[in-house]
């Protein structure tokens, strides 16, 4: 019943959609591994208008460039406080916490996890996270968790159908 409610799906970067790694090269530059199916999930989300949005606490150029690839609706980075900007997110969007599905894997989102009408972690989130959220997925953050997520909303709500519809128009006509 909770998924049948979501509207909004918001989502830590690193651990979720990344699988936690960051690489700091000597020339300040960064790099993180995103994958590909998580990202055609929020475009499938998108296509059925569900919002898609990301809450980080870190501040990276490489997240921006994915949040703008895959054209996010909100995208909160720096955010150590992320309530703030969970908030500003329901402001933003209309919704209440019950249209909202959050997913983080560390202690930093818990905030975010008792809010959220529905709470979710990938695999690889720590022990603590994983004994208070509804959905665990059975991937792990930047392995196909996101998009897991997705699927499992979108095939609820009885979405699933539509999104590939869209998608497939979307590539025979461009």
């Amino acid at each position: 019943e909770k998924i049948r409610k979501i509207r909004v799906i918001l989502l830590d970067v690193d651990g979720v959609l990344t699988d936690g790694g960051v690489i700091l090269g000597s020339n300040g530059h960064e790099e993180k591994r995103f994958d590909i199916q998580d990202g055609m999930g929020v475009t499938l989300a998108r296509m059925v208008g569900l919002k898609v949005g990301i809450i980080t606490g870190r501040i990276s150029d490489v997240v921006a460039r994915r949040a703008k690839e895959l054209k996010m609706d909100v995208v909160y980075q720096g955010s150590f406080h992320k309530l703030a900007d969970y908030e500003e997110a329901l402001n933003t969007f209309n919704v209440l916490d019950e249209n909202v599905c959050y997913m983080g894997d560390d202690v930093l989102d818990l905030v975010l996890l008792e809010r959220a009408g529905l709470s979710t972690a990938p695999a690889n989130a720590c022990d603590e996270i994983k004994k208070v959220v509804d959905v665990v997925t059975s991937c792990s953050g930047g392995h196909g968790a996101v998009r897991e997520l997705i699927d499992l909303i979108l095939k609820t709500q009885n979405k699933w159908d539509d999104a590939v519809r869209k998608c497939r128009e979307k590539v025979s006509h461009p």
